[in-house]
């Protein structure tokens, strides 16, 4: 049995000039190789997401469920973000 499958994909113009360029400047081998190491980051991204909203959001979720004391209302945020911005600003001049 075979480990690959051939696919058959359309580019826009800008996408499949820069696979060819990859190849040409001797970065990759192939097209597909440029193709794989793309999907191989798209893959990566998506499991450093899935473990962020895993690890940390879900977690922050949980957390404020079970007190829902610890909310902020959306005007404590955008106040607290205000002065967060001034201070940047203040430290700039």
């Amino acid at each position: 049995m075979r480990s690959t499958q051939q696919f058959s994909i359309t580019l826009p113009n800008q996408m499949a000039d820069a696979v060819k360029a990859k190849v040409a400047t001797g970065e990759y081998a192939s097209e597909s190789e440029v193709i794989r190491d793309g999907l191989r980051a798209l893959m990566a991204r998506d499991r450093a997401m899935e473990s962020w909203l895993t690890g940390q959001v879900a977690t922050a979720y949980d957390a404020l469920k079970a007190d829902a004391s610890r909310t902020l209302s959306v005007d404590q945020v955008r106040a607290r973000l205000s002065a967060e911005h001034q201070n940047a600003r203040n430290k700039l001049e």
